[in-house]
């Protein structure tokens, strides 16, 4: 009776509430100067040689790009890369591919800043980025299904709207239950329904789709992708004198090759390629279009931009531009 009362106030958060969003510097553009395949190399380089001569004609308009939303008096960053398979075919040597890919680009008078390994975008040290973003899917179940579908995480697709129904038995007694066309979402006049496959289980283990890890390797460049808010995949500058790696395993995820090169990642992204990668890049939009970016990676990235006077797009798919070139 009449001893001081002490109360504590005591307040429980989540760690994942106060857990501390890394932020990574940014150019204005980053431009993809293509992919870079096993059958590249299959003729002594000419094709790749080709693939440069065809890229370096586009790659002149990539200036006046770059400086689309700026102020006038700013100079746009630039930054410029490539993408190495290494996933689904392995070919060469680091120490042998990439500068073959430098002096092919600079014949044409293309710099290329870093390079990447498409199969890290799989996995990253002990991150599984593919996995990643698929749990980063919002999936808007489509109306008047039947559920015999089995869902995203169970079957590997993601369309973008509403799919042919599977075969349903009818009752007893009635008429068969007419077919009906697929629907894209949005209520477009004429739908172009899309499905993508994500993944395929195979005996050896799960094996990503190429458009997957081309919307892992979109989300790195635009830097929005993070794990338990830390940086994944940042690149690595290969100290004066250190000579590229002998296996590709060794190699990091993203080497920066041009000491002056400005930041990987961008508030925009153009990539040139051949048509035939085309409908990849639809797949990786329509994946793009149904990725949630965490609201606090998002506000970093629009104030950021804001700050230089750049009023980004919402949709994470509108801050993507694509060259396709043909023969």
């Amino acid at each position: 009776m009449g001893d001081r009362v002490i109360t504590v106030d005591v307040r429980f958060q989540e760690a994942a509430a106060v857990r501390r969003t890394e932020s990574v510097p940014y150019s204005h553009l980053s431009v993809e100067l293509g992919h870079v395949y096993a059958e590249d190399f299959g003729d002594g380089g000419r094709e790749l040689r080709r693939k440069f001569e065809r890229i370096a004609d586009w790659a002149q308009a990539i200036p006046a790009l770059a400086r689309r939303g700026l102020r006038p008096q700013r100079q746009p960053r630039v930054s410029t890369c490539f993408l190495v398979d290494d996933y689904f075919h392995r070919f060469g040597s680091p120490r042998e591919v990439i500068p073959q890919v430098q002096e092919a680009a600079a014949e044409h008078g293309l710099v290329l800043d870093y390079v990447a390994r498409e199969s890290t975008f799989a996995r990253h040290d002990d991150v599984e980025l593919a996995q990643l973003v698929v749990d980063t899917l919002v999936v808007e179940p489509p109306r008047h299904t039947n559920g015999s579908r089995p869902p995203l995480n169970e079957s590997g697709w993601l369309s973008n709207g509403k799919r042919t129904p599977g075969h349903v038995d009818a009752p007893a007694m009635t008429m068969p239950l007419p077919w009906s066309a697929p629907v894209q979402s949005g209520d477009p006049r004429h739908s172009i329904f899309v499905d993508v496959e994500l993944w395929s289980d195979e005996p050896n283990g799960r094996v990503w789709a190429c458009a997957l890890l081309a919307s892992v390797w979109q989300m790195t460049r635009l830097g929005v992708l993070r794990h338990r808010g830390e940086t994944v995949a940042q690149p690595y500058r290969l100290p004066p004198g250190e000579p590229l790696p002998a296996e590709w395993d060794e190699l990091p995820a993203i080497v920066q090759l041009n000491p002056l090169a400005t930041p990987f990642c961008a508030y925009r992204t153009v990539t040139l390629m051949d048509t035939r990668y085309l409908p990849v890049e639809l797949a990786v939009r329509t994946i793009l279009g149904q990725v949630a970016v965490p609201p606090a990676v998002a506000g970093q990235v629009a104030k950021r931009a804001s700050a230089e006077g750049l009023e980004l797009p919402s949709e994470l798919v509108d801050r993507l531009s694509y060259v396709f070139i043909g023969e």
